[in-house]
């Protein structure tokens, strides 16, 4: 059986935290912030962790990634 491929789109938008979870970037922060609040702007700046719902499958797509 050969080895499982690193999914490499998946590795380019995802990283691992120092516990073992995963960081992503928000949606929605590429144009058209005239319709967004400062406040909503801020937020998106920062990143967000992967939902546990969403974890064992983008953990599978990253299995060789260290």
């Amino acid at each position: 059986m050969p080895k499982m491929k690193t999914h490499r789109a998946s590795a380019k938008r995802f990283k691992r935290t120092g516990k073992g979870g995963l960081k992503r970037h928000h949606a929605y922060t590429s144009h058209r912030f005239h319709g967004k609040t400062i406040k909503q702007r801020r937020q998106l700046r920062k990143a967000g962790m992967v939902s546990s719902s969403d974890m064992k499958r983008i953990k599978q797509m990253l299995s060789q990634m260290k």
